[in-house]
């Protein structure tokens, strides 16, 4: 593909396919998109490169004929645009299909994988060898704001992209992170997610495994390590690697762990242990203990490519987090509105505790949208109300198209409701977003923060809230 071509990619707002866009875009290419509906921040993101997204799905969006087509993976039969395709056997790809060909050829490949922790991960790699001179490529599934983008053709050797376990798309049910032949990987965690994909853990290691055999014996493994009881998820994921396999954590085993480390509400900062030595001391200006195995784990990596301990410490002290990852969106007559894309029971868990850390005198309110397909069905139920159980107040949303999950394996929302007020917690069910600012904007006050968590746009509750607070103020 040398030469300039019309590319529509269907489903072009999410995170991975709006980036994917900029980058043809970058390469010369014409491209155009459609979705359902386009909501910030991958909208607002494509807008500022100057590419519409035409919505609804509809034929018309195929028209004048483009000479290839991207099918995001969320897309299935029965799309409009997806069946014209089809029937008039207009060529078409998968993203991380087009991804490898066209940018990841001749590239030094750096993947980082995992359940949880892939976009900070991806975002501080990126940034640390940005910093140390090296110009990588990088792709990442949200917007770094050290870069103010979620993708960069750097005229480096490097490309750092996030690696994801999803399938690929309708016709390659594989995961997107086998097309990228990686030369070096982090892998932050192995649990169970994608419940509509995967139907158990040993499912999502098999995966997993098949990842860390792409890996050459040249390359390099970072991988957590827990230190708990039994052999983890992902010590089976990393057993027969054939390239060295470092290891990082709090587990006795590990080669790299953290000492010294401080949660402050401003700056954390922490020490780092390299095989039992002290090897650097590290600071920045994000919360939360996840974060900081997230950027041990970056550091590690970026030392095997000879970058630095400096040039680490100076990237960490300016990385300044993604967007959607405890990002403050308002702050309105004392009360703090973070935006947070958590939605699996141990991120909402660690992102949590993150914000007592930052916020240890406040209120904390946490309101969830069960929008993801491992979060609307009750296979994680227990560990979901356990995890929102941490919060001082619990507002849970209606499940997102419900219907679409068989009864049997729906969320139960009261349950849920009823296993965090055990807890001695407060709980409610509201129906959307509007119900919720009715509900919540009179109760909050001075000091309180509220976190909202969801992986899409929550029915314009990121703008609907401040603003019902400002006119609250107002009147």
């Amino acid at each position: 593909m040398t030469k300039p071509k019309h590319i529509h990619l269907i489903g072009i707002c999410g995170t991975a396919m709006a980036s994917l866009a900029g980058m043809l875009q970058e390469r010369g290419f014409h491209v155009t998109g459609s979705d359902a509906a386009a909501y910030p921040p991958m909208s607002t993101f494509l807008e500022s490169l100057g590419i519409s997204v035409a919505q609804p799905f509809a034929e018309v969006n195929l028209n004048p004929r483009p000479d290839l087509v991207v099918i995001g993976n969320a897309l299935s039969r029965g799309n409009v645009e997806l069946e014209l395709v089809l029937d008039q056997r207009i060529p078409f790809c998968s993203l991380p299909q087009l991804l490898h060909d066209e940018f990841l050829v001749g590239k030094e490949v750096l993947v980082v994988a995992g359940t949880h922790g892939k976009t900070t991960t991806t975002s501080m790699l990126a940034w640390i060898f940005e910093s140390a001179g090296l110009h990588p490529s990088f792709l990442i599934g949200g917007i770094a704001e050290n870069f103010g983008r979620s993708f960069g053709l750097g005229e480096g050797k490097h490309f750092i992209l996030e690696g994801d376990e999803y399938d690929t798309a309708f016709f390659d049910k594989g995961p997107k992170f086998l097309h990228y032949f990686p030369d070096s990987v982090i892998l932050t965690s192995v649990e169970f997610d994608h419940a509509d994909i995967y139907k158990d853990l040993d499912a999502v290691e098999t995966a997993f495994k098949r990842l860390v055999n792409l890996v050459p014996r040249r390359g390099r493994i970072v991988g957590f390590d827990s230190g708990g009881g039994g052999e983890a998820s992902i010590d089976r994921c990393l057993q027969k690697a054939f390239c060295p396999v470092e290891r990082y954590g709090p587990s006795a085993r590990a080669n790299w762990k953290i000492t010294n480390l401080k949660l402050g509400e401003q700056q954390t900062s922490w020490s780092v242990l390299r095989d039992e030595k002290h090897w650097a001391d590290f600071e920045f200006q994000l919360g939360g203990e996840y974060n900081v195995w997230n950027a041990t784990a970056a550091a590690a990596l970026a030392a095997s490519y000879e970058i630095p301990k400096n040039a680490i410490a100076q990237a960490l002290r300016t990385f300044r987090s993604v967007k959607r990852r405890l990002e403050v969106k308002a702050e309105i007559n004392g009360v703090t509105i973070i935006d947070d894309f958590a939605h699996h029971p141990t991120a909402i868990e660690q992102t949590i505790r993150a914000l007592r850390s930052r916020y240890p005198l406040s209120r904390l309110w946490v309101i969830l949208e069960p929008r993801s397909n491992t979060l609307r069905r009750n296979v994680l139920q227990d560990a979901l109300a356990h995890s929102l159980s941490q919060a001082d107040q619990v507002i849970v949303a209606a499940i997102f198209k419900s219907e679409a999950i068989p009864e049997n394996e729906r969320l139960d929302l009261n349950r849920v409701v009823v296993e965090i007020e055990q807890s001695g917690k407060q709980a409610r069910i509201l129906a959307d977003a509007d119900a919720i600012v009715d509900a919540i904007a009179p109760e909050l006050r001075d000091r309180d923060v509220v976190a909202i968590l969801s992986n899409g746009g929550f029915g314009g509750i990121y703008e609907k809230l401040p603003q019902r607070l400002r006119d609250l103020v107002a009147k």
